[in-house]
Order: structure tokens, then C-alpha cells, then sequence
């Protein structure tokens, strides 16, 4: 395929999935429940974190997350008692435990009462055409309180070479307004344009079977190179090319 023929097939697998019927099998699906801005970002968040693995599980543990949360994640987060965080401590997915869901509360009402909130910080660190440097400060921010250094490791660091694909996914769900109710664009001082693509497996093989990545392992520079491939697409809204390659991937077994 030439860039046209390229150009055109990617969008089409476009509009196939940035469609409503998506939500239904994504963890997109748990933030959709609120209608709060602070709510959805913060469902939204807790989510993206444990998106990894088993998509049926990661669903089913972001329902409960929510559940522990009294189903008022940012009433929660700024009014819990040291009892509402006993609470959350048989959770588990996988590698993140209660004690890690503890953690990002605090860190959570830390961020609302020290900085303004989950997009302020984004906001104030972001560059003309990139969040990535934003993702890296976010997590320095996040942990400057008192942590269990076990816990860092569920947020990834861009400029230590992580494709920090979670993070990123979390960033198109705020930032991207689809108009097709998908992505919730509810962060309004942010672009499309600064947005990277959440890579992860089958992203990144889709990608190279197509050409737009040569890279073999999936990291920060791999992002980078994809990035760059899809600017040339679109350089208002490169990253609505998440969904094809996510689609072709899981959907079609491209």
C-alpha cells in the first residue's frame, strides 16, 4: 500500500471502531458510568492503571474498584477515613494490590488538594507536541508524598524508555473529543495533537505489518517512531489511529 492507500484503510477501520458499540467490550466502560468530571477522570485513571491482561478481568476488577469506592470515586478519594482504606485491601489484579490502591488514593487527594487536579499537572508540563515529559513529572508529582516503593512501578516513566502504554491510553480517553462518545474529551486544554499512541502488543505488530514501525521492542523510542508515523496521517488527531491498530489486532487477528 502506498501513504494514500495506507491513509484510507487506516481510516476506515477507524470509523468501524471509534464507534459507541466499542464501550461495550473496552474498560472505557467504567468511566462512562459517571457523569462528574472528576469522577470520570479518576475512574478512569484507577482503570487505565490495571489495564493489563485479560480484558474480561481487567473489566471486572475496574467494576469493583469502583465498587470499594462507595461507586463516588472522587468523594472517596477527597473524604475517606482511615477505615474506608482498610477496605480496599483484599483487591487485587494482578500485581496491584490494596496496598497499592491505598497508595494512589492518598496520592490521588494529594494531586486534587495540592495541584489542582489530574489535568493541571498534565497541563503544566506539557510540550507543543508531546505529553510524555508530562507523564514523567506526573509520576514524580504523584509520588512526593510518602509511598511504598512497590507502587511506583504501576505508573511508567516515559524518559526511562517505557512506552508507558496505560498512561497514554488514559490520556486519549481525556483529551481526544471523537464525537462519537467514546473518548470523553473533557480536558479541554490539551490537544489531540500532543497525544501519543497507547502501544502495547498488538498495536506494535499491526504497526509493523503496515510499515509504520520498524522498531522491534516496545518503548519510549518505538513511541516515538510510531508518533511520528501517524502525524503524517493526521497531525490534528493522530492518535483516533488507536483504534484501527487496536481493532486489526484483537478484533481481526490482522
Amino acid at each position: 500500500m502506498n501513504k494514500t492507500e495506507l491513509k484510507d484503510f487506516l481510516d476506515t477501520k477507524v470509523e468501524q471502531y471509534n464507534n459507541p458499540k466499542f464501550i461495550e467490550t473496552d474498560p472505557i466502560q467504567i468511566p462512562h458510568v459517571f457523569s462528574k468530571k472528576e469522577d470520570i477522570e479518576i475512574a478512569g485513571f484507577l482503570t487505565a492503571t490495571i489495564a493489563w491482561g485479560n480484558r474480561k478481568s481487567i473489566i471486572n476488577n475496574a467494576k469493583q474498584l469502583v465498587t470499594l469506592m462507595e461507586d463516588a470515586p472522587f468523594d472517596f478519594v477527597m473524604n475517606h477515613s482511615e477505615s474506608d482504606l482498610e477496605k480496599l485491601l483484599p483487591f487485587v489484579h494482578r500485581t496491584f494490590n490494596g496496598s497499592d490502591f491505598i497508595q494512589f488514593t492518598k496520592s490521588l487527594k494529594h494531586i486534587y488538594l495540592k495541584h489542582n487536579g489530574l489535568e493541571s499537572v498534565f497541563v503544566k508540563y506539557a510540550e507543543h507536541n508531546s505529553l510524555q515529559n508530562s507523564i514523567s513529572k506526573f509520576k514524580s508529582i504523584f509520588f512526593e508524598i510518602d509511598h511504598l516503593s512497590r507502587t511506583q512501578k504501576h505508573i511508567s516513566d516515559p524518559l526511562k524508555n517505557s512506552a508507558a502504554k496505560r498512561i497514554n491510553m488514559f490520556l486519549r480517553w481525556m483529551v481526544r473529543d471523537d464525537k462519537t462518545g467514546v473518548d470523553f474529551g473533557i480536558w479541554k486544554q490539551l490537544s489531540p495533537s500532543q497525544l501519543s499512541c497507547p502501544l502495547d502488543v498488538h498495536s506494535g505488530n499491526v504497526a509493523r505489518k503496515l510499515g509504520l514501525l520498524n522498531r522491534k521492542q516496545n518503548d519510549a523510542k518505538a513511541l516515538l517512531e510510531l508518533d511520528n508515523s501517524l502525524r503524517q496521517l493526521d497531525i490534528k488527531d493522530p492518535v483516533k489511529y488507536d483504534f484501527a491498530l487496536f481493532g486489526l489486532g484483537v478484533f481481526e487477528g490482522f
